[in-house]
C-alpha cells in the first residue's frame, strides 16, 4: 500500500461531490441538523461508517445532494478534494460535476462552475494547481506538490435536450478556466440516449472531449449506440454482453475502471470476477479510477492495492499501468509530455529501488 500511495497515479473518473471528506461531510450534516432540515443521528451513523451497504450509499448520496446547494460549500468541497488527491501523489485529475442551478440563492450553472474554479484557486501555497487551459498558468518548480487539474461538466440523464446543450455551451465559454471535456452520466435507468446524442455530437464537433457513463445496468440496445458514438472514454463497462465486448475491444475505447465503486453498487458481485481481468489480460486500454471516494470509503492508492492483490498484479506492471493512463487524459500534448517527464523521473527512483 505505501508503494501505491508513492507511485505517481491519473484519476480520470472521480464525481466532486462523491468525493467529499467525512469529516466535511459530517460538520455540513450538524448544520443541517441544527436548521431543523434533517435528523442529524439518521445520518451520523451513516456518515461514519467505511462499510455502507448499497441503502446507505443512496442515503448519503441523497445528503450530498442537500448540502451541495451554494457557492461556498462547493469552492470548499473542491478545494479539500484536490488537496486529498494531492496527498496520495495524483499528478493529474480530471473532476466531473453536474452543475446545478439554485435559483433561491442566485445559482446558475455557470455560477457553479465559477464556484468550483475559487476552489482550485484558494488551494494553499504549498500545493500547486494548474487548471488553466491556456498560457496564463504555468506550474511553478518552488511548491513541494504539483497537481494538474481539468474539468468535465456532467450531463444528468434527467434532463432535456435543451439543458443538456446548456450545459455543454457552458464548457464552450469556459474552456479556457480548465473546461476540457462533457461527461454523461446519472441514474442509467433514466433517459434516452436519443435525447442527450445531439448534444454530446455538438460537443464533440466543437473540440470537447466526451466520456459516457456507459453499462451500468443492462441495455443492449444503448450500449450500442454509444460505442457506435465513439467517445473519448466510456466509464464502468459493466453489463457487456458478447457482442458488446467484441465492439469494444476492436474499438479500444478506453474504459474507466471503478473497483470498489461496482463492488459497493452490486453491479459485479465480486473482486475476482471483475472485468478487469479480462481487459488488463488483452492489452485493452483501461484506468484505475475512485468514482465517489468519499462516499465509497476509498483512495485511488487503495484502488491500485486492490489490483495489485486481486489480480497478482506486481510492482513493475502496476506502475506501467499508471503510466500508460497518460496516455488516456483530455488535456493537450504539452501536459501530456509533462507527466511522462514526471513518470521517467519517479521510475528511476522508485524502480530502482525495488
Amino acid at each position: 500500500m505505501d508503494w501505491c500511495v508513492s507511485m505517481p497515479k491519473v484519476e480520470l473518473h472521480a464525481h466532486l461531490n462523491g468525493s467529499i471528506r467525512n469529516s466535511t461531510l459530517l460538520e455540513l450534516a450538524k448544520e443541517l441538523g441544527e436548521k431543523g432540515t434533517i435528523v442529524f443521528p439518521d445520518f451520523e451513523h451513516v456518515i461514519l461508517k467505511n462499510d455502507r451497504s448499497l441503502r446507505e450509499v443512496f442515503k448519503l448520496f441523497d445528503l450530498i445532494h442537500m448540502v451541495t446547494t451554494d457557492h461556498k460549500t462547493i469552492t470548499r468541497i473542491t478545494k479539500e478534494v484536490v488537496e486529498d488527491f494531492a496527498a496520495e501523489n495524483v499528478v493529474y485529475l480530471e473532476l466531473r460535476t453536474t452543475p446545478k442551478r439554485n435559483d433561491s440563492i442566485g445559482m446558475s450553472k455557470r455560477s457553479y462552475v465559477e464556484a468550483i474554479i475559487e476552489g482550485l484557486r484558494s488551494v494553499g501555497t504549498s500545493l500547486n494547481v494548474n487548471f488553466c487551459t491556456n498560457d496564463s498558468m504555468k506550474l511553478s518548480s518552488k511548491t513541494e506538490k504539483k497537481i494538474y487539474v481539468r474539468l468535465l461538466l456532467s450531463i444528468d440523464r434527467r434532463e432535456s435536450t435543451e439543458s443538456a446543450m446548456e450545459t455543454v455551451n457552458l464548457a464552450l465559454e469556459m474552456k479556457d478556466m480548465g473546461v476540457i471535456g462533457i461527461d454523461l452520466s446519472g441514474n442509467p435507468t433514466v433517459g434516452e440516449w436519443k435525447t442527450f446524442f445531439p448534444a454530446l455530437k455538438f460537443a464533440r464537433e466543437q473540440g470537447l472531449s466526451v466520456t459516457l457513463h456507459c453499462g451500468e445496468v443492462p441495455n443492449p440496445v444503448e450500449i450500442q449506440e454509444m460505442l457506435e458514438f465513439l467517445p473519448g472514454r466510456i466509464g464502468h463497462a459493466c453489463c457487456f454482453e458478447d457482442e458488446e465486448w467484441k465492439k469494444l475491444k476492436s474499438s479500444k475505447i478506453p474504459v474507466e475502471i471503478c473497483l470498489t465503486s461496482n463492488i459497493r453498487t452490486e453491479t459485479i458481485s465480486s473482486f475476482d470476477l471483475h472485468h478487469f481481468a479480462e481487459l488488463y489480460k488483452e492489452n485493452h486500454p483501461i484506468v484505475l479510477c475512485t468514482d465517489d471516494s468519499g462516499v465509497f470509503s476509498t483512495n485511488l492508492s487503495n484502488e491500485y492495492a486492490l489490483a495489485s492483490a486481486t489480480f497478482g498484479i506486481g510492482k513493475v506492471e502496476m506502475f506501467e499501468l499508471a503510466r500508460k493512463a497518460v496516455d488516456f487524459i483530455y488535456a493537450g500534448d504539452e501536459v501530456k509530455m509533462e507527466l511522462n517527464k514526471l513518470f521517467e523521473s519517479a521510475a528511476t527512483t522508485m524502480l530502482e529501488s525495488n
